[in-house]
């Protein structure tokens, strides 16, 4: 059922017309942002994220990039859209506009760069912080996603250190969730995931959940991309 049609489908196409139109308080598109392959290059770019940029010095992932290009490009205020809570606002808007990129390299298989010294050290962390275990439950994101074959009542746990549990889990998102109509980020995904483990939630874009996305995202090379997917 859940593949008759997918509602992402709508964000996608929101996303595409707020990369085009002019917007802001310098009234610019987000048609000269760079994702990794050049100015306004969109294709391709979905699959090789998080990764190095040199303007902002530091490892981004689709969001947190797409934030840096709407402050930069747009003159909106990054900080006062991180402080934002997911489906507000525009929080709103930078999850349709990843869910346009994501779409743009949907079937392309991922293949994060690893040659500068700073994603290398991006996934040591992430490493890190997938086996971390603390909180009220002693829990990591390792305890439900680290070995094959695990479930949660009828929910598979895909095993999100290798192929091919990384390539229907993070290859996945975002996603829409049937379960209560709105469309995920990772970042949300993420932000979900610490929640259940009684976390305090982590800040939009952190160094922590963008480490978490390099690991997994290095863990699923030649994965294909399923994004923007459906789920329950």
């Amino acid at each position: 059922m859940l593949e008759d049609g997918n509602p992402a489908d709508l964000f996608e196409a929101k996303g595409e017309a707020l990369w085009k139109q002019k917007r802001g308080p310098k009234g610019a598109s987000l048609e000269a942002c760079d994702l990794g392959k050049g100015p306004g290059v969109v294709k391709g770019t979905f699959v090789e994220l998080p990764r190095y940029f040199a303007d902002t010095g530091r490892v981004q992932d689709l969001e947190s990039r797409l934030v840096s290009c709407m402050a930069a490009l747009q003159g909106f205020d990054a900080a006062q859209i991180a402080a934002t809570p997911f489906g507000r606002g525009e929080q709103a808007n930078v999850t349709a506009l990843a869910t346009y990129v994501a779409a743009a390299s949907h079937g392309l298989r991922f293949n994060l760069p690893q040659a500068h010294v700073q994603e290398r050290r991006m996934y040591e962390i992430g490493k890190r912080v997938f086996h971390f275990r603390g909180g009220p439950y002693d829990f990591s994101c390792a305890t439900c996603h680290s070995e094959d074959g695990k479930r949660i009542r009828m929910q598979d746990l895909p095993n999100l250190t290798k192929n091919p549990g990384d390539g229907i889990g993070f290859a996945a998102w975002p996603a829409y969730r049937v379960s209560n109509g709105q469309m995920w980020s990772m970042q949300l995904r993420l932000n979900d995931c610490y929640r259940q483990q009684r976390f305090p939630f982590p800040g939009f874009g952190s160094e922590a959940t963008v480490a978490l996305g390099v690991y997994m995202g290095v863990n699923a090379k030649g994965a294909e991309s399923i994004a923007p997917a459906i789920k329950r």
